[in-house]
């Protein structure tokens, strides 16, 4: 696997292969409507800045129009694919822009230098382990290893890479 840290390479794909998902903009649209709780979004403007926006793959900018929404990543999933997560569905928090937004910038990498985990799921929509992602001095490659890792495993059918200290959702994986 070739990987680089170029930085005006798109480090959003690792290796042309791992590419990291923003929330699907038809589902953007439905969760600003009403969340995955059922329930309707409460926009603000976000003073400090910082929020990691599931629509673009950043942190919101101070003063930014943005919505703390509930999300069902693995639902989503596995209502386009057609299987039951069971009990493996989960819903959670993720702040997206509360107005369309252009989607992500696909230079850098989403939400570096902080410990991760990258969640791996069957086509079945269950749970199959995963790793923690820790090393902020070689951020890029160890995601680039935790993804070749876990895409070595035929029965892994894509990842969800999660904030370590809330456990949130930032973005999927999906096999090539």
């Amino acid at each position: 696997m070739t990987h680089t840290t170029d930085a005006t390479t798109d480090m959003t794909t690792y290796a042309t292969t791992y590419t990291a998902r923003p929330i699907d903009p038809a589902v953007l649209k439905d969760l600003r409507t009403a969340d995955d709780a059922d329930r309707p979004m409460v926009p603000f403007a976000d003073e400090e800045g910082g929020a990691p926006l599931r629509c673009c793959l950043r942190r919101s900018a101070p003063g930014e129009r943005i919505a703390l929404v509930s999300y069902a990543p693995l639902r989503r999933w596995a209502a386009g694919t057609g299987v039951d997560p069971g009990a493996y569905d989960e819903q959670g928090p993720v702040f997206i822009h509360a107005d369309d937004c252009p989607g992500p910038d696909l230079r850098g990498h989403p939400f570096p230098g902080a410990h991760r985990t990258v969640r791996r799921y069957s086509a079945e929509g269950h749970i199959l382990g995963g790793r923690l992602v820790e090393n902020p001095e070689a951020f890029d490659e160890a995601f680039a290893e935790a993804f070749a890792e876990a895409f070595a495993d035929p029965e892994v059918a894509l990842v969800h890479v999660r904030a370590v200290e809330y456990g949130c959702f930032l973005y999927e994986v999906r096999r090539a």
